[in-house]
């Protein structure tokens, strides 16, 4: 049994693969069961998606809170600590919750599955269902880690699913092309419930919709449903079961409109009833930490980790900040496809920085630094001292961009706020 919270995390952050090495979702089930089916007590709003799920989620959190909603969440990566991956109206478990919990589980491990644990993400996906259930609330919001259909958080029944985007990410695990792809994000889909899609990709939209049809699952796709219109700077309205005109976001990029308009339509899906004004209040708060987020005024942090991702990062730099040269430093895990974000960046930078993190799966900067074309391109084993020499020696018409992985971005944000460079 864990007897602290340093013991507790020390022990789960190594359960990167998965001890047990039964059927997929099998361990989930057998410890759901052992639990009380918690899983069935909690009403749910399920995410996947390569990219903009996490800021999809917290759009729709803050307009459901809006709404007088008592709303769980679900999410990953943590960027400080594992107790930001639950919360409830934004408040963190407890580490007392947090501990309480996560020694249920571990026993039900020690008798049901002889001490073989389950990864780490299943074993918060658990910790969270669990917790959850114990609240008195009225919706959770569940994002997907990798994939959906065989994902640890696809044990639940959601009232709407949404699928974001899809990119060619993991295709080690999900498939080598857009419809293979898809078809693993598809399996979030459950039946008679609705779909919010913000898919744009024709192949991949294809496998959704007839995943929707075959589940009779109602359907509400982007540009076809529901629409973004007359974009002006953080101003955009929008268009679909309701009208809502001249919304304001806190969060740069055109990317962040779309995301925004599925965050309105997944709430006015599960919502009896809808306030425009409220949802306009909710999107001028709604930020995500790590998300085009400037942290200075010429030091920006993005986990633009695929080039969907990379692609909107770029975007958002030319439409915010059309005059700077940029730098990039980028970090990432290996099973991305690098060639083409670095590549993107490439194209614009002034200079292109590669580094590494210490985690099993990480690229290291030397095989991130052969990708590159760049005439001024430099690599690093030690992101910390790259970062120091580099914001002591930016010039005012440069921005310090620092990209890829999201797991990078929690890195360097712990080293902003311990230096007091960010609040």
């Amino acid at each position: 049994m864990f007897q602290t919270m340093e013991q507790c995390t020390n022990f789960i952050f190594k359960l990167k693969a998965s001890q047990y090495k039964g059927e997929p979702l099998q361990s989930a089930k057998i410890i759901l069961d052992a639990l009380g089916n918690p899983e069935q007590k909690t009403k749910y709003i399920h995410f996947a998606g390569s990219n903009g799920k996490g800021s999809t989620l917290n759009a729709t959190r803050e307009i459901l809170i809006k709404h007088g909603l008592t709303v769980g969440a679900f999410i990953s990566p943590h960027l400080e600590r594992a107790n930001e991956r639950v919360t409830i109206n934004k408040q963190q478990i407890s580490d007392e919750d947090f501990l309480r919990v996560a020694n249920e589980i571990a026993e039900v491990v020690e008798n049901k599955l002889n001490g073989k644990f389950p990864s780490f993400f299943e074993f918060m996906t658990l910790l969270a269902l669990k917790y959850f259930s114990e609240r008195s609330m009225d919706i959770a919001l569940l994002e997907t880690g990798i994939g959906g259909r065989l994902d640890s958080t696809n044990v639940v029944t959601p009232e709407v699913s949404v699928i974001t985007t899809i990119s060619l990410e993991h295709t080690d695990m999900l498939g080598e092309t857009y419809a293979e792809i898809a078809a693993e994000k598809a399996g979030i889909i459950k039946q008679g419930k609705p779909v919010v899609v913000g898919v744009k990709n024709l192949e991949a939209l294809a496998v959704i919709q007839q995943t929707a049809a075959q589940q009779h699952a109602p359907i509400y796709t982007i540009n076809e449903h529901f629409y973004v219109k007359n974009q002006k700077g953080a101003f955009f309205d929008y268009r679909g079961i309701i009208s809502i005109d001249k919304i304001e976001l806190a969060m740069a990029g055109e990317h962040q409109k779309a995301n925004a308009a599925l965050a309105i339509t997944a709430a006015h899906l599960f919502l009896s009833s809808f306030d425009a004004q409220k949802v306009k209040l909710a999107l001028q708060h709604a930020k995500w930490e790590g998300r085009f987020e400037r942290v200075r005024h010429n030091v920006i942090l993005d986990g633009a980790h695929n080039s969907e991702g990379t692609t909107a990062l770029i975007k958002t730099l030319k439409e915010t900040a059309p005059k700077h040269k940029v730098k990039f430093v980028y970090a990432a895990l290996q099973d991305k496809d690098h060639a083409v974000s670095i590549k993107l960046m490439d194209d614009v930078a002034s200079e292109m920085h590669f580094t590494q993190i210490d985690l099993p799966r990480a690229a290291t900067a030397k095989q991130l630094f052969e990708q590159s074309t760049h005439s001024k391109k430099f690599m690093h084993s030690n992101w910390q001292v790259l970062i120091d020499k580099e914001m002591n020696h930016l010039a005012e018409d440069e921005l310090l961009v620092i990209t890829g992985s999201l797991y990078f971005i929690a890195e360097v944000r712990r080293l902003f706020i311990e230096r007091e460079w960010i609040s």
